[in-house]
């Protein structure tokens, strides 16, 4: 006669989470999910790189004369530069279409330092 060496294993009993391991179960895809969501548009809403600071011209509001010209107000305003240069600056400054201004008219114009 031959006597088992082991007892048999009673089957496993089924697996049973508990209130806090079904929330768990539950809660980590969503967060999972939540998170695959938000970062990539988090960083598609990030501000850009700041640029650098490009030096701001200083300038100086003047009003335009009767029979003024912009040549006569480049060579008044920037005596030592060509006037062509300053005119094209005067016309940058002001959003100028072309080089007519008017009596009255208030101009930026480079300061001279």
């Amino acid at each position: 006669m031959s006597v088992p060496l082991a007892l048999p294993k009673p089957p496993a009993a089924p697996l049973r989470l508990t209130r806090r391991g079904r929330l768990v179960l539950a809660g980590l895809p969503l967060m999972l999910g939540a998170a695959a969501v938000l970062l990539p548009a988090g960083a598609l809403t990030s501000p850009a790189n700041a640029a650098p600071e490009l030096p701001v011209p200083e300038t100086v509001r003047i009003t335009v004369g009767a029979g003024q010209t912009l040549w006569d107000i480049a060579t008044l305003v920037a005596p030592e530069r060509h006037p062509h240069e300053v005119i094209a600056e005067i016309a940058e400054l002001n959003n100028l279409e072309g080089t007519v201004v008017q009596p009255g008219q208030q101009v930026f114009v480079p300061s001279s330092r």
